[in-house]
């Protein structure tokens, strides 16, 4: 209102932003696959890495190396994030950080982050980390521990550019690969009760 009644140019600048507020915190729905042992993606956006890691301190897992599948969330991606799979909230795990691009690998401990250890009902362990990026400042919980959640469950959200980190249980290996999207509620990341190994992919 101010923009209209002094600066006219400045006003239109000003509906575009607004508009634009408006589309990234859209909130769709989504159809979530319900297979028992189905690892659902938890954000929507690119693969950006697959590969062994050893958990960050904040998950409290086991020390020993787990996949790790890292979804980088672009300023255009929905930042919604969804549980993966139906599981009780054991921990959750706030630490502040830096803000570096949270495609970069170092993100995953140099930055702002929120850790969530989600246990299945048979004891199994699966980690989800949502990582403030270099725009986002603000990562918004949903939920707090000790709740229940069911797949594709709305949990929180990243307020712009950000990454959500997957841990898997030890021998459990990925079903998608780098640089494929996904769609949060809807993409299969894994499987825990396949053995099939690691997919993967060519560009095509």
């Amino acid at each position: 209102v101010l923009f209209w009644l002094n600066a006219g140019v400045l006003a239109w600048a000003g509906v575009v932003l607004t508009l634009w507020c408006a589309y990234f915190f859209r909130d769709p729905e989504r159809v979530t696959p319900l297979r028992e042992g189905l690892v659902i993606s938890p954000a929507d956006g690119r693969i950006s890495s697959v590969e062994e890691v050893i958990p960050p301190a904040e998950l409290d897992l086991p020390r020993e190396p787990v996949t790790r599948i890292s979804v980088f969330m672009n300023v255009f991606d929905v930042h919604v994030n969804r549980s993966p799979l139906d599981a009780s909230i054991r921990r959750i795990a706030y630490v502040p950080g830096l803000f570096v691009n949270a495609d970069l690998d170092k993100a995953s401990l140099d930055n702002e982050r929120q850790a969530l250890t989600l246990e299945r009902h048979n004891g199994q362990l699966i980690g989800v980390v949502q990582i403030a990026g270099l725009v986002a400042r603000r990562i918004v919980k949903f939920v707090n521990e000790g709740e229940h959640l069911s797949a594709g469950q709305r949990f929180g959200l990243i307020r712009f550019g950000s990454r959500v980190d997957v841990y898997l249980p030890q021998g459990v290996k990925s079903q998608v690969c780098v640089g494929q999207r996904a769609v949060a509620g809807e993409t299969v990341l894994a499987d825990l009760a396949s053995q099939e190994p690691e997919r993967q992919g060519r560009t095509s």
